[in-house]
């Protein structure tokens, strides 16, 4: 059966891949600043940009709303001596506020659906202390703790699940990963020598949408080439 999904952030990255996927056999809605990547694509799209604070335009949507899923993020990384109020403000407006704005426009169609699924994304860096991450860590650590209380308050009705990914090969983080030299880096740092890859961390997302992972729930699922729980370096 087809599930309506609504995707925040769906034309790069992560998001993208993830409209791909369930696009193929769902009703898929897409928030974004732009419609790039899109083309060809069944997906409804809506211009949405997920820092305003008028409410989200959703009035099109169906009444029943069977998966919501929020994918934008940053990456903003720099010491703390040089982290300003303004910056810490921009990674909780979209890693967190953004969230909870959306959770409380589509609830009400959530709770239609027999089972529905919220999926979110926070960081390996929330589990794992890391320089210069005191800004995005502390975004993301918000979305954990706010995605496992909101997992208990909407059981079992709705599901709610993060995923935790260390750093994606994605045009977010192109300036991490935009040459040779810095893939290898990366990669090395990781226990399975590899970045992430966006659309395996996609098919997650998807799996985490939809009826196939309905035992499941409140759950935080590191997604790091192994960095979070394995040490190698002996």
């Amino acid at each position: 059966m087809k599930k309506n999904i609504v995707v925040i952030g769906g034309t790069s990255g992560i998001g993208n891949e993830l409209v791909r996927i369930l696009d193929q056999d769902h009703h898929v809605f897409v928030f974004s600043r732009t419609n790039k990547n899109l083309e060809g694509l069944q997906a409804s799209y809506t211009v949405e940009d997920v820092q305003s604070e008028q409410d989200p335009n959703i009035a099109h949507l169906p009444e029943q709303i069977d998966g919501l899923i929020y994918c934008p993020g940053t990456i903003n990384l720099r010491p703390v001596q040089n982290l300003k109020k303004q910056s810490l403000l921009k990674d909780l407006e979209v890693n967190f506020f953004g969230i909870h704005r959306w959770v409380q426009a589509l609830l009400p169609r959530l709770k239609k659906s027999e089972q529905s699924s919220i999926v979110l994304f926070s960081t390996v860096a929330v589990k794992v202390g890391m320089p210069y991450h005191t800004s995005i860590a502390a975004a993301k650590g918000a979305v954990e703790a706010y995605g496992k209380s909101l997992a208990a308050e909407l059981a079992p009705k709705v599901r709610v699940n993060i995923i935790a990914p260390s750093l994606t090969h994605t045009p977010l983080a192109d300036k991490y990963l935009n040459n040779d030299e810095k893939l290898q880096k990366s990669a090395a740092r990781h226990p399975l020598h590899a970045v992430g890859s966006p659309k395996e961390i996609a098919e997650l997302a998807a799996f985490l949408a939809l009826e196939k992972s309905s035992w499941m729930s409140g759950q935080i699922i590191q997604v790091d080439g192994g960095l979070s729980t394995l040490k190698t370096d002996m």
